[in-house]
């Protein structure tokens, strides 16, 4: 029988449960495990679970980071609306300042974003997980 490794944990969301996966269509998270985890390499804190639209990749994109633009060299596709991807906090906080953030799903936020935005405004552009189906 093989040695497998330990199932690793992925750490806490927003909401103190276990880590939900984000999303694997395109694989995300700074780690490319599905998941929004961070750790001392992920300096950009990859830690919020959006789910893209136009408006939120345009304003991204205006404001300096270009999420429509695959590249590939770096293992990045490119996202399209609809697309569920694990943006670094403060860039999605700015996003939001401007007026267009996108929904986000807090069963698969980091709890790391939480030094970055407030819980009282992660819940304003939370999507319900009925809705997520």
């Amino acid at each position: 029988m093989p040695i497998t490794e330990p199932i690793k944990a992925r750490g806490r969301n927003v909401l103190g449960q276990p880590l939900d996966i984000c999303g694997c269509e395109p694989m995300t998270g700074f780690y490319r495990t599905g998941c929004c985890e961070t750790g001392p390499d992920d300096f950009g804190v990859h830690t919020i679970c959006c789910i893209v639209d136009e408006e939120f990749l345009r304003v991204s994109k205006a404001l300096g980071n270009d999420l429509s633009t695959p590249m590939l060299q770096h293992g990045f596709p490119g996202l399209k609306p609809g697309d569920r991807w694990c943006v670094c906090a403060a860039r999605w906080l700015q996003v939001q300042q401007a007026g267009a953030a996108c929904p986000i799903v807090l069963e698969a936020t980091h709890e790391a974003t939480l030094a970055i935005v407030p819980f009282e405004l992660l819940i304003q552009y939370a999507v319900i997980p009925d809705q997520l189906h």
